[in-house]
């Protein structure tokens, strides 16, 4: 292992900007910068996700937990909130055979798995 760090942040897309900057201080040159860049979007994505859909409706002092670990060959991102649990699997499959290409949002999960 490269690098491994843990950010704690409260729910808020407001707090994007800061998980992102957090990120970008983890990079590491062996790392190509296409699969750094998705591994920004699969972040950037799962954060959105969590604040958007987990935490809705939720006090705003709610925190999002990441810790990222970066190694030679790959990078390892994890997210914790305080939604509600659900089947990722199933969900992720549920969105891919009913994709709405007119729809501004919905292809979060499948573009973290597709990525992934």
């Amino acid at each position: 292992m490269l690098k491994k760090a843990d950010l704690q942040v409260n729910t808020g897309l407001s707090g994007l900007g800061w998980v992102l900057s957090w990120f970008s201080q983890l990079y590491d040159s062996r790392i190509p910068t296409s699969v750094w860049i998705r591994c920004q979007l699969v972040l950037a994505e799962g954060f959105t996700n969590a604040v958007r859909h987990a935490h809705k409706g939720k006090p705003a002092d709610l925190a999002v937990d990441i810790q990222v670990a970066v190694f030679a060959e790959f990078v390892e991102i994890k997210i914790w909130d305080l939604g509600d649990p659900f089947d990722l699997e199933q969900k992720i499959k549920d969105i891919s055979e009913k994709v709405d290409l007119e729809s501004p949002g919905g292809r979060g999960l499948k573009l973290i798995k597709d990525i992934a």
